[in-house]
């Protein structure tokens, strides 16, 4: 029996980040940007007001109060948007709308608040320094500065910044493309009535959202048919559009030689067992001419998720080119006794929480149930449980596994 960091080791190893692809940054949102995205001019590109107000000399508003007020005529007025360019002379004031190009001269922005306008004249009401209110030149962005660096998460920030910069394209770490095929004659879609002896296809749905959830390109393929044959020409043909197949049902007992024995023209599929519980019935191989990763994931929906969350999940975060593709782990202190098999990692739902003292506890879900998919829904981490311990006490630290947050 191989261990979970010997099985992990062997997956990982297959991981082959994929090409890196051009994208509109509409499309961006969420991927890991795969180029140093340098700007070209600066950002903002001129100065501009930051407020609605009057553009003015600051030395010619020095001293003005409530009490004192400076009065200057108002010679014009800016929209933001405006090209022309306009020229202020000294002992002046523009009225800007934000975002308009400053008039000449004029380094300082006085807001409506601090200003009584007449109409044709400006009584302004608080002394500002020069640049007060205005929004520099390259304040943000100096040509030559690195926008957006390779390997940074995109997210709205980065687009925005990309659209600033006058990007409309980036080159990202595509989603893997990934395919899900559920496998057994017990198998019935959602949309029918199952009949004596049948079971819906969870596993095809909860698997595609858990790969949705890491990242990944999700084709939901549904039940393969029963027949050997039809049923390799499927794998086959996905084979040819994916980065990674999952085939659940695929694995233990009957049902996972014949599914093994049906794809073994395909290429080699290790079925040794894992000592995990849940999820020690898997395999794992690379298949067809381009070698792609492919799981076979336990009958199980429970099992299956787990697996999928100690073995797949991270093979999907390295091809996206996360540099850390684990889920966040603390310890947690045990609200109940916990009893583990030995040789065995042991991964249990739970729920995480936090005392007055902000000391992490835990609260471990569906009494060690490993078919509990209930449990499994209002779990928020995995407890794990190493395979040399056998016994934890109330109150005894484990190491502990986030999951998917929750709005």
């Amino acid at each position: 029996m191989r261990s979970v960091t010997e099985q992990l080791d062997l997956v990982l190893s297959a991981a082959v980040t994929p090409q890196p692809v051009r994208v509109a940054i509409s499309e961006a949102q969420g991927l890991l940007c795969a180029e140093e995205v340098v700007a070209s001019a600066a950002l903002p590109s001129f100065d501009q007001a930051a407020v609605d107000g009057y553009a003015v000399r600051s030395v010619d508003i020095q001293g003005a109060s409530p009490v004192n007020p400076i009065t200057l005529p108002v010679v014009g007025e800016i929209a933001a948007g405006t090209r022309a360019a306009h020229r202020l002379q000294p002992q002046q004031a523009v009225y800007v709308s934000t975002g308009a190009p400053l008039p000449t001269i004029a380094d300082t922005v006085v807001p409506r608040s601090s200003a009584d306008s007449t109409g044709a004249r400006v009584s302004v009401t608080a002394s500002l320094r020069s640049g007060q209110y205005v929004r520099r030149t390259g304040e943000d962005v100096q040509p030559g500065d690195v926008a957006v660096r390779s390997g940074a998460f995109i997210g709205a920030a980065q687009v925005g910044l990309l659209a600033a910069v006058g990007r409309d394209k980036v080159l990202v770490h595509p989603r893997p493309r990934l395919s899900i095929i559920s496998v057994g004659d017990e198998l019935v879609d959602v949309s029918r009535t199952p009949g004596p002896g049948q079971v819906y296809d969870v596993n095809s749905f909860a698997l595609a959202a858990a790969a949705r959830d890491a990242g990944a390109d999700v084709n939901r393929v549904g039940i393969a048919p029963g027949e050997p044959r039809r049923l390799k020409e499927m794998v086959e043909a996905r084979l040819l559009v994916s980065e990674i197949v999952l085939i659940a049902g695929g694995a233990g007992g009957r049902s996972g030689e014949q599914v093994a024995e049906a794809l073994s023209d395909l290429g080699e599929l290790d079925v040794e067992r894992v000592a995990m519980q849940p999820g020690s019935a898997q395999a794992f191989g690379r298949l067809g001419p381009d070698q792609v990763p492919t799981f076979l994931l336990p009958a199980n929906p429970v099992s299956a998720l787990v697996v999928f969350e100690v073995m797949v999940r991270p093979m999907l975060r390295v091809m996206l080119g996360r540099r850390n593709p684990y889920r966040r782990t603390v310890t947690a202190r045990t609200l109940e006794p916990i009893s583990s098999p030995v040789g065995r990692r042991q991964f249990l739902r739970g729920q995480l929480m936090r005392d007055e003292d902000d000391e992490y506890l835990v609260h471990v879900l569906g009494g060690g149930g490993t078919h509990l998919l209930a449990s499994l829904a209002e779990a928020n981490c995995l407890v794990l449980i190493d395979e040399a311990v056998t016994d934890v006490p109330t109150g005894g630290e484990v190491a502990v596994s986030f999951l998917a947050q929750r709005a």
